[in-house]
Parts: structure tokens; sequence; C-alpha cells
């Protein structure tokens, strides 16, 4: 008996998508009808959370080129010196990188030298920014807000240029940089500039921090949810695009909210902190996103320490002990969560947007 063809896989798609025989609503179209006909999750491979960062040595050994090259130009540019120089390096060495996303980005899409690309350009772009405004008499905390937020904005442009996933994770940073900076202020007398200590010391709490982090990472997780409901099925760049600023907004919210709990100490905060992250996992297992509970992991590994530990000091079997139970913890989760997140999804009510979400089976 002849075996039944195994048809076109995720993978081929993705093939197809990046070759342009396909566009990506055409690729998420195809999956949706196969998943239809199928059965949905039984169609689904082991890994629904797609994440690619080189596809083989050759990118490597291309990036590891491009970071020395870049590096070197840099300093053979350098070497006059000068304010006006530091100034136009950094511009001169991001459009090197602009053109040369032209070939590794667009023609050869390789995708680990793309990211040393935009991290040369955005990088660029703020200390050119940043020197530059460092002339005037903006001081030094909005010199700092106003270079993170050109670098942010040129890095918004490569992103449109180059539809590269990564470059909205540096996006996402810069625009962190700046949103803190808001939060700063610089007192000049304020620290020893002796030690990196005292530097950090002339920088005072303007407001809140905690409020930045949270402004930051709803901002940040409206727009990975953005990207999330354009590509349920995960064939496209949108949905590689939302992995990078769901792990931006989860680190900020986890901060924000759990941090700001089991940072005020004592073993009263395990509770409120567990409440917390118990939270964050049930938002992970509806938008089908291991990478947000995954910024968690600190605060977990803490709570699990004061359970065990106490207020005193682990010993070293409390510590087998501790990462034993956090191990276990991601490992059952990582184990069961298709079918953890399809039980959920069953016994969550219809909710704006569930249908746009990741299938998940309807079966018992």
């Amino acid at each position: 008996m002849a075996e039944d063809p195994k048809g076109v896989d995720i993978t081929d798609l993705r093939a197809a998508v990046a070759a342009g025989i396909l566009t990506e609503a055409q690729a998420a179209n195809i999956k949706a009808l196969a998943d239809e006909r199928a059965g949905t999750r039984a169609t689904r491979p082991a890994e629904d959370e797609p994440f690619e960062f080189f596809k083989g040595f050759a990118e490597i050994f291309v990036a590891i080129g491009l970071a020395i090259l870049l590096g070197g130009i840099g300093l053979l540019l350098g070497v006059i010196g000068g304010v006006t120089i530091l100034i136009a390096i950094p511009a001169i060495l991001a459009a090197i990188a602009w053109w040369m996303a032209g070939y590794f980005t667009l023609r050869w899409r390789m995708n680990l030298p793309s990211m040393v690309l935009v991290l040369a350009f955005a990088v660029g772009i703020y200390v050119s920014a940043l020197t530059f405004l460092g002339q005037s008499s903006l001081g030094l905390r909005w010199t700092g807000v106003f270079a993170a937020a050109i670098a942010s904005g040129g890095t918004l442009l490569w992103f449109r240029r180059f539809k590269l996933p990564f470059s909205m994770f540096v996006v996402g940073g810069f625009g962190l940089i700046a949103i803190y900076g808001l939060f700063v202020q610089y007192n000049p007398g304020g620290g020893n500039y002796s030690s990196v200590e005292g530097w950090a010391q002339s920088f005072v709490p303007r407001a809140n921090l905690t409020l930045a982090s949270l402004v930051f990472g709803i901002g940040a997780f409206a727009a990975a949810m953005h990207f999330d409901l354009r590509d349920p099925h995960r064939v496209g760049r949108h949905s590689a695009t939302a992995f990078w600023l769901h792990l931006l907004a989860a680190g900020a919210l986890v901060n924000a909210t759990a941090g700001q709990i089991y940072g005020a100490g004592g073993s009263s905060s395990i509770l409120p902190t567990i409440l917390v992250l118990a939270v964050f996992a049930v938002v992970a297992l509806v938008i089908d996103r291991r990478s947000f509970l995954t910024a968690g992991i600190i605060y977990i590994a803490a709570v699990i320490y004061w359970a065990i530990a106490g207020e005193g000091k682990a010993t070293l079997r409390e510590w087998a002990t501790i990462l034993i139970v956090l191990g276990l913890f991601f490992t059952v989760l990582g184990t069961w969560w298709i079918p953890l997140r399809a039980a959920l999804m069953r016994a969550l009510p219809d909710f704006p947007g569930k249908h746009r979400l990741p299938p998940y089976s309807e079966k018992s």
C-alpha cells in the first residue's frame, strides 16, 4: 500500500514566503485551510512558537566578519579624532550598515548578519545623536532622551525598509531608554565620579520608575499583539516580530508588578508575587507565548527560594532543591503546554479577538 503524501508543511510555507513565491497572507490562508481540514491542533508541530536565530554556520561566519569589518572601519575613521569626527563616524557606520543590509537582508535573507547590521545602525545613530546633542544646552538627561528617541525612530525606518523582526526589539530597547530617561533627573553634585556607583548616584528618581516600566510594558504588549493577531498560525514575519516585542513587554511588566511586590522584602511578599506570576502564566497560555512567561523566571526562582530557604541563606542542599523545583516547573509546563492551553481556552468565555489567537483543539 502506497504511503499517503505528506503534503506541504509549515517549513515549506515559510520558505515560499521567504522566496517571494507566496505572500504572508496567502501562506496564512493556506495554513488555516490545512488546519481546518485536518483538525487544527492535530497538524500543528510541537514547536508552537517558531524561533530562528540563524540558519547555519555560514551566517555565524558572515556575522563575525561583519562585526570585525565594521569595527575596523570605525577604528580607521576615528584615527583623526575631534568632536566633528565623533559625530560623523557613527553616522557613517550606520549608513554603511544600511547599504550592506540591501545585500545580506533583502537579497540573501541572512538573519544573524542582519541582526548585527541593525545593531550597528541603531548604535551608530544613537552615538552620533548623543555626541551632536551633547554640544547643545539641553542637559544630560534630555540629551539622552532625545538621542534614544532618534535611534528608536531611525530603527523603525529600518524595520519598514528591511522587514527584519529583530529590529523591533531594538526599536523597543531604545524606546525604553528614552522613557526611563524621562523619569530620572541628573544631579551633577550628587555623586562621587571616581566610581561607577558614584556616577550612577548622580541620577535621582524624578518619578516612580515602576510607572515607566508599566507604561512601556503595556505599549510593547499592545504592539506585540498587533503583530500576533495578524499571523495567528505563525508562518510569517509578523509572528517573529511579535516574539521580540513580547520579550520586551514581559520583562517590563514583570519587573513593574512582581518586582515591585517582591522588592518590598520578607516572606509576606511570596503570596502576592505568586498571584502576579499566575496571572502572567494564564496570559502566556492564552496568547500561546512561552517567551512571555520566561521573562518571570527570576521572580519564580525568588519565590521558590523564599519558600525553601526562608529568611536565611540557602545551603547547597537547599540550592539543589530550588533548582530541581524550578526545573520541574518549566519542564512540566513546557511538556503539557498544548493540553493545558486547550483546556484553558475551552473554559474561557468568548472575548474580543479570541478567534484570532493561535488555534487550539476543540476535542476533549
